[in-house]
Order: C-alpha cells, then sequence, then structure tokens
C-alpha cells in the first residue's frame, strides 16, 4: 500500500515498486483513508508520507501499532519523508516506523528497505508505552540503571 496526499509521489512510488516485481498495489491519499482501505483489501506492506492530512503518517503508524481497532499492528511500515533531522527520525521510530527513507526516494533505496523488512525483520517488542519493532539497530550490552517501571 502507497500513502501519501501527492499523486504524483504515490505514482513514482507505484513505478519502482512495480518495476521490482511488487503487483496489486492499493493507494491511498492520507492515514485516514489507508485505514478504510486497509480493513477491506489485504495489505502485506505500507510505504507511508508523513505530511498528510486529516490524518498524517506518524498518527496512521500509531493507529496501526497501538489501536485496538487497527486491522494488522504488525504490518511493516516504511516512511518516506524529506523530514531528516534526528529527532523527527525519532519520531518516526518511536511511532513504530519498521524503516525510513528520505525524500527524494531512490528505487535502490527502497529495495533496500523491503530486503531488510524482509530478511532482518526486527522483533516487535511492547512496553508501557511503545508497541512495535524493537528500536534498536545494534546488539550492545547495557551498562547502567533500569528506567523502565516495568523492569522494576
Amino acid at each position: 500500500m502507497i500513502v501519501d496526499d501527492n499523486q504524483h509521489m504515490r505514482s513514482l512510488v507505484r513505478a519502482i515498486m512495480e518495476a521490482i516485481g511488487i503487483r496489486n498495489l492499493i493507494e491511498a491519499r492520507d492515514g485516514e483513508h489507508a485505514l478504510d482501505k486497509m480493513r477491506n483489501n489485504e495489505v502485506h506492506l505500507v510505504i507511508t508520507d508523513w505530511n498528510m492530512e486529516p490524518m498524517d503518517g506518524i498518527d496512521f503508524t500509531r493507529y496501526l501499532r497501538s489501536n485496538p481497532d487497527s486491522p494488522d499492528p504488525f504490518i511493516p511500515v516504511i516512511m518516506l519523508t524529506g523530514h531528516t533531522e534526528r529527532a523527527k527520525v525519532e519520531l518516526a521510530r518511536d511511532a513504530g516506523v519498521d524503516e525510513f527513507i528520505a525524500k527524494p526516494v531512490t528505487a535502490k533505496a527502497l529495495l533496500a528497505r523491503i530486503n531488510s523488512i524482509v530478511n532482518h525483520r526486527r522483533p516487535f517488542i511492547r512496553t508501557g508505552r511503545y508497541f512495535g519493532p524493537d528500536r534498536r539497530r545494534k546488539n550492545m550490552p547495557f551498562d547502567g540503571p533500569e528506567k523502565r517501571a516495568d523492569e522494576n
């Protein structure tokens, strides 16, 4: 599924997906429209823009991950955006995005992120305030006090 309020961007992503052999793509203009379509169609991957109205990509991802009415809380989500500042990337990660691609999107970048999800999907975790793919990219030993209330 391609979710973007810009028809040109949806067409570009569709062309890339079709060029790498992905067919039967569903398009939506925003998060609310995407949720409606997901309830009536089989969707295996979401590629979403950040800035959309009335429901942006962050709220859409949060809904997918944590709302009891979510059509699929485990669906892979790739975020496309021009927002590449560290705080924005962390916000997307904390919403439950699996992968992040800075615009302008390229076929190589999109294929790499899809490959990462298919072949190296991170396990899902649940904490008091988060449900989604493990936000850690590296397995490093922890040396410090535990801060999570649900682990003390």
